[in-house]
């Protein structure tokens, strides 16, 4: 049985066919038409509240917070931890934040009688009490830190305590002067109180003094007399 022949109409067909849909495909894709966006998006400023602070330390790590009423360890976040530096007031605070929503889970100033300790004997690991404000009210909290080396861990110590010792020496400075403010103004006082005490004792004395009147002399008294004779 001899084989189909193919149609030649049918076929010029489909080829035209096959060619109108290409010609508005390349129609489609040359338009080169803009779409406008429905809601147009300004730019806005995010402040993060570190604007004035120079940045000491920046590294990750991973924080734990005790959990007195079940008596355990809970995991606090995993991001940043950064140590920052007030530009005007000079004082340290640590501030951490987690890595993907940025919320902060540790936000405190660095001051003594601050200490850190090693946890499980961890070289990696510190643990310190603290008045944090992460929360949005200060709370008495006991956190645990987890670096991610033993260089990391070794550099946040040293920089912590170094810190507070600084915080020692400005506390003590500041009650030194704050000591010699009060002795000098104190001196001041009992001086000016002398002062006093002697102007008092002269106006007195001069109270004391007897009234002197005046006399013409004896010779003159005996010449007017002689006069009037």
């Amino acid at each position: 049985m001899a084989g189909a022949q193919e149609d030649p109409v049918l076929t010029r067909a489909v080829d035209d066919d096959s060619r109108e849909n290409e010609d508005d495909a390349g129609k489609e894709e040359d338009t080169g038409a803009q779409i406008a966006p429905i809601v147009k998006l300004e730019e806005i400023a995010v402040t993060t509240g570190e604007e004035e602070e120079d940045v000491l330390l920046d590294m990750k790590s991973k924080l734990y917070r005790f959990d007195k009423d079940g008596n355990q360890w809970k995991e606090r976040g995993v991001g940043t931890v950064k140590l920052l530096k007030h530009k005007e007031t000079t004082k340290v605070r640590l501030v951490m934040r987690q890595s993907k929503t940025l919320k902060i889970c540790a936000n405190h100033l660095i001051a003594p009688p601050m200490s850190l300790q090693e946890h499980a004997g961890s070289d990696k690991t510190w643990v310190w009490h603290a008045t944090d404000f992460s929360d949005g009210e200060l709370k008495e909290e006991l956190f645990c830190i987890r670096l991610g080396s033993v260089e990391n861990a070794k550099k946040f110590r040293d920089l912590f305590e170094e810190i507070v010792e600084s915080e020692v020496k400005n506390t003590e400075e500041s009650e030194e002067a704050a000591e010699s403010a009060a002795e000098l103004i104190k001196s001041l006082k009992v001086g000016d109180k002398k002062e006093e005490l002697k102007e008092e004792s002269k106006e007195e004395k001069e109270d004391d003094k007897p009234e002197v009147q005046e006399e013409k002399p004896t010779g003159q008294i005996s010449t007017e007399a002689e006069k009037e004779a």
